[in-house]
């Protein structure tokens, strides 16, 4: 049963709406299941917020103290509005170096750009770059650091790179002999499980793990799944301590207070984002070089737009024009073309994963004569994505979307079996 959930944003309202039920009552406002005043009225259920871990620094400032600290973070490490480095830093936690994953330690580089080391401005701290050419610490990087704090904001998408990064985090924790708090935080996309499950074959920094496209997992718990599957080289264990949030259950439904990359605006984005990246490897664009990114679907052809729409009277059209933004896309797919699509920032948010817009599009792209090769312009990216090279070929030969779905079941059961063993919070189901 989903419930009304505050994010922590609302921490400040939640304290201002006790104080005044405390003064306006004989007896206190507390939560509870029911109570009831002098008159017999019923008082309204307030409900506890949801806490990420690093609000938390009573439950692991002492792991902390006393160690040269090495931060695994970037623009969505906050308490509040305050970054987690500054917090511990006037805490006197003696922090050494900042590692950035994709988009940087600010997180002010676009989808794919690489990433620099680099010296942060604010604080003086070196800050080596996880992404690019080096992804994973190296003995020289970790050489000044007795303890590692990843704290980013993940969306439960396998392809999502901050889990990736965290895998060679843990591993290269493993081989040194190193330990690490993982500061956990919600999944907004924690409510499902779905899509298919990567092959082996298919490992990548886009999939490193045998997992399905949406993992209704947090970070906390896939880094245990990661030791407990033995998914690290040689099978290695990373001494992880996860520290959990409080007051989350995977049924609930929580909204980011930032975003957590430059392509991921707003709620209606995340959570069309595991829906809608198989587009990255298709000629539609998803809307990046636009204010909308992932919430629209188009290209220059305007007669695959109306059948589109033909098929979907609810939803707006729109045209756009992608352009370059720096720090936001870059090379972007039809730069300076007008593109005709469909406007998905107002439909309701979707229940689970669907491949139901990528279908659509293929039948009416090829119904308009495209082919295959124009329509997947970018095969190997698509498997990388979709973590095996069968769901292409089954969309080719006319597979059903119940027949493609089905196909997965097998492995999917395995691993929501799997899952169970890993779970820190209450579960959707």
């Amino acid at each position: 049963m989903k419930r009304f959930v505050w994010n922590h944003l609302s921490v400040n309202l939640l304290c201002t709406v006790l104080i005044v039920c405390y003064f306006s009552f004989s007896v206190g406002c507390q939560p509870s299941e029911s109570t009831t005043n002098s008159d017999s009225t019923a008082v309204t259920e307030v409900a506890s917020p949801i806490l990420p871990a690093a609000y938390q620094t009573e439950d692991y400032l002492t792991l902390l103290q006393g160690k040269r600290v090495g931060m695994i973070v970037n623009h969505t490490s906050l308490i509040d509005t305050t970054h987690l480095v500054d917090s511990l830093l006037s805490l006197d936690v003696n922090i050494t170096q900042i590692f950035a994953p994709e988009h940087g330690f600010r997180g002010e580089a676009a989808n794919g750009e690489e990433v620099q080391d680099a010296t942060d401005v604010r604080t003086g701290l070196p800050i080596v770059s996880l992404y690019g050419k080096n992804r994973k610490p190296s003995a020289g990087q970790l050489k000044g650091v007795d303890i590692l704090v990843f704290d980013i904001q993940d969306v439960g998408a396998r392809f999502y790179t901050y889990i990736s990064t965290m895998h060679y985090v843990m591993e290269a924790c493993a081989e040194l002999d190193k330990s690490m708090v993982i500061l956990d935080r919600p999944n907004p996309n924690g409510f499902y499980v779905g899509g298919p499950v990567r092959e082996p074959e298919q490992k990548s920094f886009l999939g490193m793990h045998p997992i399905p496209i949406v993992h209704g997992l947090t970070v906390g718990e896939l880094a245990q799944m990661i030791n407990g599957e033995g998914w690290l080289t040689d099978s290695l264990q990373c001494d992880i301590e996860v520290i959990p949030v409080k007051n989350y259950t995977h049924a609930d439904r929580y909204s980011l207070p930032v975003r957590p990359s430059p392509n991921l605006p707003n709620d209606q984005a995340i959570n069309l984002y595991p829906s809608l990246c198989l587009f990255e490897a298709t000629s539609l664009s998803l809307g990046r070089g636009t204010e909308f990114p992932f919430q629209v679907l188009g290209n220059p052809n305007q007669s695959i737009q109306q059948a589109i729409l033909a098929k979907y009277p609810s939803f707006d059209s729109i045209q756009f024009t992608p352009q370059d933004i720096p720090g936001v896309a870059f090379d972007t797919k039809h730069r300076g073309e007008l593109c005709y699509g469909v406007d998905l920032r107002e439909i309701p948010p979707l229940e689970g994963f669907t491949l139901e817009f990528l279908m659509d599009y293929y039948q009416q792209a090829k119904a308009h004569g495209m082919t295959n090769e124009e329509f997947i312009d970018r095969p190997s990216a698509f498997a990388l994505l979709a973590g095996n090279k069968t769901l292409q070929k089954q969309i080719e030969e006319g597979k059903s979307l119940k027949e493609i779905e089905q196909s997965w079941e097998p492995e999917l059961a395995e691993y929501k079996a799997m899952r169970q063993q890993y779970l820190l919070y209450e579960d959707f189901e």
